[in-house]
């Protein structure tokens, strides 16, 4: 029976990432519904960072339509990119809640608890840097998804993680089509 969840999951996060790339609003769509089931999914198969990174999904969901939804309103700018120590720091950040979350989860009957942990706070910043729409979340994005297809292959989600491999290919060419924009825009300035 959870396969057909994981099946809907998948299409459904396929269809967000594409959609993303494209940067169409109605990604965010997607995204509640897929992350909607993996939460369930992923408590089931206890990798519990990932089931609590899939709830906090489904807020960033309405928040990051929420934002796309302003910026097209307000003219912003479309693509945004961050500073070397703005990277240092939230990468700082990670490593650091990588490792707090870590060890206690090491304490627990939780599967690779630093990798999953990792997964986590990781794709909790990239997350934010899609809402925001920083150019270079697609490259943190690639570092993520290959970690997460090893968690995924070791817990035998095997869609996941075919899943998280057409991400890493759907990743390389979103961020092309979105530095291409980020550039055309820097011209028009």
């Amino acid at each position: 029976m959870m396969i057909f969840f994981e099946i809907f999951a998948v299409i459904f996060a396929l269809l967000y990432l594409f959609l993303a790339t494209k940067q169409r609003i109605s990604c965010w769509y997607a995204a509640f519904i897929s992350t909607a089931i993996y939460t369930f999914l992923y408590w089931d198969v206890a990798l519990y960072m990932e089931s609590l990174l899939n709830f906090y999904y489904l807020s960033m969901a309405v928040y990051g339509w929420r934002e796309w939804s302003k910026r097209e309103k307000d003219n912003l700018s479309p693509i945004t990119n961050w500073s070397s120590s703005e990277h240092f720091f939230v990468i700082t950040i990670i490593f650091i809640l990588t490792f707090s979350s870590g060890y206690f989860l090491s304490n627990t009957d939780a599967v690779r608890p630093y990798l999953d942990s990792f997964t986590t706070w990781a794709s909790v910043v990239t997350t934010y840097m899609v809402t925001q729409k920083v150019l270079s979340n697609w490259l943190y994005w690639i570092v993520i998804n290959t970690v997460g297809i090893f968690l995924n292959l070791d817990r035998e989600l095997y869609l996941t993680a075919l899943l998280l491999f057409c991400y890493q290919i759907i990743s390389i060419i979103g961020y092309f089509n979105w530095r291409k924009t980020y550039h055309e825009q820097s011209t028009s300035y």
